[in-house]
């Protein structure tokens, strides 16, 4: 069973990723499953100041739930902090950036490893298939 991931791009034309992450006007949200992407949605808010104002994160990341990455061009602190405390890495790229760029890297990486939070995200999501081999193993009594 291939493991499926849920990566959010910060995007405001749903080409690039070029949008800082509290005030995105969007993100694309794409589902992997290491040979496959597919744009499964789009989460869309009202434009947004970058005010420092904390009310439009919660928001934001409520929408990426279940997302292991979001990619952006920036993110402040606390969106980090409570990003990460959902279990989203944060993603900060340098340039804005094709997102069918990226989705090809992480599929490559997918495979191949070595880019630690991928490699994280994808072991908290594969099925424990030993585990599951002992139980079945194991002597059960009714």
């Amino acid at each position: 069973m291939p493991t499926l991931l849920r990566i959010a791009f910060a995007t405001a034309d749903r080409v690039r990723v070029d949008q800082h992450f509290g005030a995105a006007l969007g993100f694309a949200i794409y589902q992997l499953d290491g040979k496959h992407a597919k744009l499964v949605e789009i989460a869309e808010f009202p434009h947004g100041e970058m005010d420092g104002g904390e009310s439009k994160l919660a928001p934001r990341i409520e929408a990426l739930k279940g997302c292991a990455a979001v990619y952006c061009l920036a993110v402040g602190g606390s969106a980090v902090r409570q990003l990460l405390s959902a279990g989203i890495q944060p993603i900060r790229l340098d340039a804005p950036t094709a997102i069918e760029t990226l989705v090809g890297q992480i599929l490559i990486a997918m495979q191949t490893g070595g880019i630690p939070w991928l490699d994280k995200a994808m072991k908290r999501e594969r099925p424990d298939t030993e585990r599951y081999a002992r139980m079945v193993l194991e002597e059960w009594e009714e």
